[in-house]
């Protein structure tokens, strides 16, 4: 396939689409209860799966298309065998600036020297809890002394970007932020406090485990009065550090504020589905241009059909209903 596309991904609404983030597995290694039940269909059929090569494909259309992002997701991303090969690809290409990796680590000893080789530029380690019967609790899997293993073994690298997604639960895990927060004191990582949103299989959103942002600012500022803050992104909105600490801390009110006026982004499901907004169930399918050697045109006209019909807020959509599982498009 030739590079022919030069037009970016602009909306109705005049966003410009500069990020994708890419499900390179809908299976996952964990069933954590605000995430996936222990009983999940696991929904993709090997055949759905898109091919190392069809994603490289993918990338590069995206990137003629102005994309200058692009994070690999699942499900767990370090599943896929060949996750260090599709980084390696992503940075092939010059007009791909940052490529990162969402994981939950459990795999992460194995394929860490491999991704850093291939040039991955930042990870965000999702772990909620620094206890290991907590560990168990929320994730219904053993493997804590594995996760915080590799953790510190990534740590102490120091050759990747590192940020931790800590999802907070009242009365779960929210006597921990202190934990979490003496991370930064020797570490130049990023902790972010993240909302529970209600992707979570039905298990725990409707049991008063919702914890939101203010709450956990109060909770923090209660810590911590001498909190200076920083000017966060658009997506972790609070971002702060604490004298004397090398790393920062950061709020994302997922499910409280509204970010769709600032969405920059698409997600590419592990079956090869655009969705152009997280509150999309449908997406249009790539798998049968990719599988019908259609030229590089006609994958770009389906994404920018697919960012044309980007809402103007998803979250308040009455066409958009609540999908199950975020193991469904990959976070």
């Amino acid at each position: 396939m030739s590079s022919t596309c030069q037009n970016a991904l602009v909306d109705t609404f005049h966003r410009a689409v500069d990020y994708v983030r890419i499900a390179v597995t809908s299976q996952c290694n964990l069933r954590c209860a605000y995430c996936m039940s222990e009983a999940h269909e696991e929904r993709s059929t090997a055949h759905a799966l898109m091919s190392k090569e069809e994603i490289i494909t993918i990338m590069n259309v995206l990137a003629d298309l102005g994309v200058t992002k692009v994070r690999f997701t699942g499900g767990e991303p370090l599943l896929r065998k060949d996750i260090a090969e599709l980084v390696g690809a992503a940075k092939k290409n010059s007009a791909i600036k940052t490529v990162g990796l969402t994981t939950n680590g459990l795999l992460l000893d194995r394929s860490l020297p491999a991704l850093i080789d291939a040039g991955l530029d930042a990870i965000n380690f999702s772990i909620d809890t620094l206890d290991r019967q907590r560990y168990h609790a929320i994730t219904r899997r053993d493997e804590y002394l594995v996760v915080r293993k590799n953790l510190d073994k990534l740590l102490g690298t120091g050759q990747i970007s590192v940020k931790l997604n800590v999802v907070l639960m009242r009365d779960i895990n929210s006597d921990e932020i202190r934990r979490f927060v003496d991370l930064t004191r020797d570490h130049a990582i990023t902790v972010r406090f993240m909302e529970l949103q209600p992707f979570d299989d039905n298990q725990i959103w409707r049991t008063g485990r919702f914890l939101g942002a203010d709450k956990i600012q109060e909770l923090l500022n209660a810590h911590y009065p001498d909190l200076e803050t920083l000017t966060g992104s658009a997506t972790q909105y609070f971002s702060y550090t604490l004298p004397r600490h090398k790393g920062s801390i950061a709020i994302i009110p997922a499910f409280t504020r509204n970010f769709c006026s600032q969405c920059n982004k698409i997600r590419i499901t592990s079956d090869g589905k655009i969705i152009s907004c997280l509150y999309d169930k449908k997406g249009l399918g790539l798998l049968p241009l990719l599988r019908s050697n259609a030229c590089d045109q006609a994958l770009a006209d389906l994404f920018r059909k697919a960012v044309s019909q980007k809402p103007e807020d998803g979250k308040h959509s009455a066409s958009n209903a609540v999908r199950t599982s975020m193991s469904e498009i990959g976070g």
